[in-house]
């Protein structure tokens, strides 16, 4: 029985320490969320400003550059998507016609197999209007929470990232200090190998989303259905969310194009479209591109996808993936935590299944 009494010890504090960090993400995600995606950029940019001051740039200056070409090209991916929206909402009295023949279909087809006359249907629609009314306004205010947030996240992340990006080398010597028990080989590289699996993600990631998005636009064009490349970009988008982005995405696109559309067969040629893509994406693209840096198993990254969003939203959800990797250097890295690492990881699986949050296994 002695003999147990550390390993349920040992066991017990992990646990206490999981939901201690849990507990503090969840009250803190205000503050936890910019920090954690200031970490990313920093990481992506990190390499950028190494070169630029290997040529003789001064710090400062070189930190800037870098963050003035993240900006420029986060502000031109949102001209497009904000282009392509004004485009779409240009069309809107259009797509309300579209609905509307759509609806009357569909009443028709709920009066022939249902006997529910159209007035009886409307009435019910009116209801369910009613009962919706209050908490829509509550939905508004959480709306309104929503977008202050998101300002506040973009104000913070710029001056997060400068400052991460700044004080590097100060926080690499901060980590081998504190963990001074420790080989300062062994700290180091763990710091270096979560720097490289995250940079190989996030550019893993960046490379995806320009094929997957290309891929997209080439076949909606072929289809030619309207919107073809604002919907392109936009599943390809949501395409970097794990697991729930491509359904969000083939649900939008569907909708979209049977608005735009009196044919009912393009929705359905439009779902294909982005299964097949969503198969190269599977066991082409992401393997190869995205997966062949971060491995871990199916399980402990639903697992993890579905905490983090529990604890962050949809923030939680992207950065839930690369996190988990981290943990799994450093489980690997300590003796006492290496069981937590296989765990995490696929080197058990007969396949040796690479996962990416969001995508499956090789099949």
């Amino acid at each position: 029985m002695t003999t147990q009494q550390p390993f349920y010890f040992r066991f017990t504090m992990v646990l206490l320490m999981v939901a201690l960090i849990a507990l503090f993400i969840y009250v803190g995600s205000d503050l936890v969320v910019p920090f954690a995606l200031s970490m990313l950029i920093a990481i992506l940019l990190m390499p950028v400003c190494n070169f630029l001051q290997r040529k003789g740039m001064p710090r400062v200056p070189a930190i800037l550059l870098a963050l003035l070409a993240a900006a420029l090209f986060a502000g031109g991916v949102l001209y497009f998507l904000s282009s392509q929206i004004a485009s779409f909402l240009n069309d809107f009295d259009q797509i309300k016609k579209g609905i509307n023949i759509h609806l009357n279909t569909l009443q028709g087809w709920i009066k022939q197999r249902f006997g529910f006359s159209f007035r009886e249907q409307q009435d019910m629609v009116n209801n369910l209007v009613a009962s919706m009314k209050d908490s829509g306004q509550g939905a508004i205010g959480n709306t309104f929470s929503s977008l202050s947030n998101v300002v506040v996240i973009i104000t913070l992340l710029p001056i997060y990232t400068f400052l991460l990006l700044y004080y590097r080398q100060l926080i690499k010597q901060f980590f081998i200090d504190v963990f001074s028990n420790t080989p300062k080989n062994e700290v180091a590289t763990i710091l270096n190998e979560s720097r490289v699996v995250v940079q190989s993600y996030m550019v893993g990631l960046l490379i995806e989303f320009i094929i997957v998005a290309v891929i997209n636009a080439i076949g909606f064009l072929i289809l030619g259905i309207k919107y073809a490349i604002f919907l392109a970009v936009f599943a390809a988008v949501l395409n970097i969310l794990p697991y729930i982005g491509m359904l969000i995405a083939s649900i939008f696109c569907m909708l979209i194009t049977l608005t735009t559309s009196t044919n009912i067969s393009e929705p359905i040629w439009v779902l294909v479209v982005l299964l097949v893509v969503q198969f190269i994406d599977n066991n082409i693209i992401m393997p190869n591109i995205v997966g062949s840096k971060v491995k871990l198993n199916a399980l402990m990254t639903i697992v993890g996808v579905v905490v983090g969003g529990l604890l962050c939203g949809v923030s939680g959800m992207f950065l839930s993936i690369p996190a988990i990797a981290i943990l799994k250097i450093i489980f690997d890295r300590i003796e006492d935590l290496k069981p937590w690492g296989r765990l995490l990881g696929d080197e058990g699986s007969k396949d040796k299944t690479k996962v990416r949050g969001g995508k499956g296994a090789k099949s």
